[in-house]
């Protein structure tokens, strides 16, 4: 079986932490990059690609609104990626999905939904007071 599992997700208030996770089943996470994409709340809300990561080589990229404030990694033993999230705004509350794509410089510096494919089904993150 197929599968990407994302975990972590929760209520945390501003300034908080979160470290979400990726799990993979019947993929292996060293041939691919993985993406982190968040759908914000609200009708017709696209998923921004947040962070990227390059599993051959580790290049990684970060959208300029989580910059210094996340941190993408992998763990090969355990097949799973992770996004550490610090120090969280009320505007990062979203749905958060991983997927996989192609590990290709290109695909890490768009960090672009067109070119990920088999997504997860999410975790929902609220930062509120």
């Amino acid at each position: 079986q197929f599968q990407l599992e994302e975990r972590g997700g929760g209520e945390v208030q501003p300034g908080g932490s979160l470290r979400l996770s990726c799990a993979a089943s019947g993929y292996d996470l060293d041939t691919f990059a993985i993406g982190w994409f968040r759908q914000s709340t609200g009708t017709g809300q696209e998923r921004e690609g947040i962070s990227c990561i390059n599993s051959r080589d580790g290049s990684t990229k970060y959208s300029d609104s989580v910059k210094g404030r996340f941190t993408v990694s992998r763990d090969s033993a355990k097949n799973t990626v992770y996004l550490q999230m610090n120090d969280l705004k009320p505007e990062d509350t979203g749905v958060y999905y991983c997927a996989l794509g192609s590990p290709h410089p290109a695909t890490i510096q768009a960090c672009a939904r067109r070119d990920f494919a088999s997504w997860g089904r999410g975790t929902r993150v609220t930062v509120s007071s």
